[in-house]
């Protein structure tokens, strides 16, 4: 059987896998005690994909009343292989997507009143406090707070990245390999933003600006004097970051230990 790009090499797996589960008109006949095991099937990034590829007719089979069992049963024939296929009422269906990621359309209007959307906040609990005198707990909420101010809920940091953070090494690694250039992309580079976010031990001044520093070019408007004293912000080496660094981050100079 020829399948459709990008379907081939997962089809036929998937089929196979969903063939070894019988289904018999008994199912429904069963008592709650006597139903098989909780099955969970995740769709990671669900936004990013093509909803109506993704499910195709099974949309309308994932609603409680019109799975196998329910009140409103529907089997549909499956399009390769002809056979009738319908969805249990053990299996749960769980899509993740990132709301920050504007490059993707809203979901499909039913696939939302298919699904319950519930947000996974931050969980800065989940940290160790003291990782060599770094309170790593203390350090996420203290830049998920300036970054909602800043953009918004949608744009606040995800505990994952520190959760296996041992080490002043392993800290700044994160930083400078993911959580440094994640800032970039949300302030577009705007180093002022990303200072007020982080502070002056990872923001400093290059250089400001001079207007001798332009071509000579008498016509326009004297653009170049509006730019003779602009600062012009980088990020600190890396090997800078010390343990002192961070905890400015969370705890004002004068009393920081």
């Amino acid at each position: 059987t020829t399948f459709p790009s990008g379907l081939k090499i997962y089809y036929q797996s998937v089929l196979n896998k969903l063939r070894t589960y019988q289904i018999t008109s008994e199912y429904s006949e069963l008592n709650q005690s006597a139903r098989p095991s909780n099955f969970v099937l995740i769709i990671d990034e669900i936004n990013r994909g093509n909803v109506s590829q993704i499910f195709g007719e099974l949309i309308t089979l994932i609603e409680p009343d019109k799975r196998i069992g329910g009140a409103e049963e529907i089997l549909v024939t499956l399009p390769y292989s002809k056979e009738a296929f319908g969805v249990p009422s053990n299996l749960y269906i769980i899509g993740t997507m990132n709301t920050a990621d504007r490059s993707v359309e809203a979901l499909d209007t039913a696939l939302r009143r298919r699904f319950s959307f519930v947000p996974m906040m931050p969980m800065p609990e989940q940290l160790s406090s003291n990782c060599e005198n770094i309170d790593l707990k203390a350090l996420l909420e203290t830049i998920n707070k300036r970054l909602t101010v800043l953009k918004d809920k949608d744009h606040t940091i995800g505990h994952a990245w520190l959760w296996n953070i041992h080490t002043l090494n392993d800290l700044r690694a994160v930083f400078k390999d993911k959580v440094m250039p994640l800032l970039q992309e949300y302030f577009y580079n705007d180093y002022e933003k990303l200072g007020l976010v982080l502070g002056s031990r990872f923001v400093e001044e290059e250089h400001t600006g001079d207007q001798n520093i332009f071509a000579n070019f008498p016509l326009g408007n004297a653009m170049r004097n509006q730019y003779s004293h602009k600062r012009v912000l980088t990020i600190t080496d890396p090997s800078t970051w010390d343990a002192e660094a961070f905890q400015h981050i969370y705890v004002p100079k004068s009393t920081s230990p």
